[in-house]
């Protein structure tokens, strides 16, 4: 994907730097919005879709490390903790909370560069990865919405068997309560028919469905899926 096509959030309550970051990104082909705090970032999270975050720890009312925290709840957006704290257990802290890297005030711009390449290399392959989901002996299709077996042939799934693995397939490893999956199948589907969906889809993917490796139940929570 060409560098222009990818859009950086920048979240500091510093204006000077703020400017000074999106002047830079823009010269090195990014596409740069600017966020002055985490209510300001919340409201673009909600009309764009962000390749990368850069987010300063040090903000008035909520902090950069509160922010990442609600954010990871529902988003896995890479995200670059920038910060004047450079000690040992703020970065541990950072990365705890779903960080993706962890850079310092005063900084490099380079190595600034360097490391939201990096990052972005990396979503890149991850991505072309999850075209294809491996699950034990079968393999779905983001694509084309196939599931495969391994060996040959092709596993029939309805349209909502089809959708409900694509959910879970795109965040694989987060979870999705009952309601929110019903929310985004739509067509009708309750949270109570969720739990038969479910069923219906473990009976295709698993050895054994009664007791699932790959399309688990999370106590109280709701489902995930987990590949290969």
């Amino acid at each position: 994907m060409a560098l222009q096509e990818k859009h950086i959030l920048v979240v500091d309550d510093d204006t000077r730097l703020r400017e000074l970051l999106q002047r830079f990104l823009r010269e090195n082909g990014y596409m740069v919005s600017a966020a002055k705090d985490a209510d300001d970032a919340r409201e673009l999270l909600k009309h764009y879709r962000f390749d990368l975050l850069i987010v300063d720890v040090m903000m008035p009312r909520e902090s950069g490390f509160e922010f990442l925290a609600k954010l990871r709840k529902e988003s896995l957006v890479p995200v670059i903790m920038l910060t004047a704290m450079g000690g040992v257990e703020d970065r541990i802290v950072g990365l705890e909370n779903g960080a993706d890297d962890y850079i310092a005030k005063p900084f490099d711009t380079k190595e600034l560069l360097l490391r939201i390449a990096n990052i972005l290399r990396r979503m890149e392959k991850d991505k072309e990865k999850k075209e294809k989901l491996s699950l034990g002996l079968c393999l779905f299709d983001m694509q084309t919405k196939e599931l495969q077996w391994k060996q040959g042939g092709t596993i029939h799934l309805t349209a909502v068997e089809q959708n409900v693995l694509m959910i879970l397939g795109e965040k694989s490893g987060q979870v999705f309560t009952r309601e929110r999956l019903s929310e985004l199948l739509g067509a009708g589907q309750s949270p109570r028919s969720i739990d038969v969906q479910i069923t219906r889809v473990r009976k295709k993917i698993e050895r054994d469905s009664k007791n699932p490796r790959y399309l688990q139940t999370v106590r109280g929570k709701g489902y995930m899926l987990l590949s290969d």
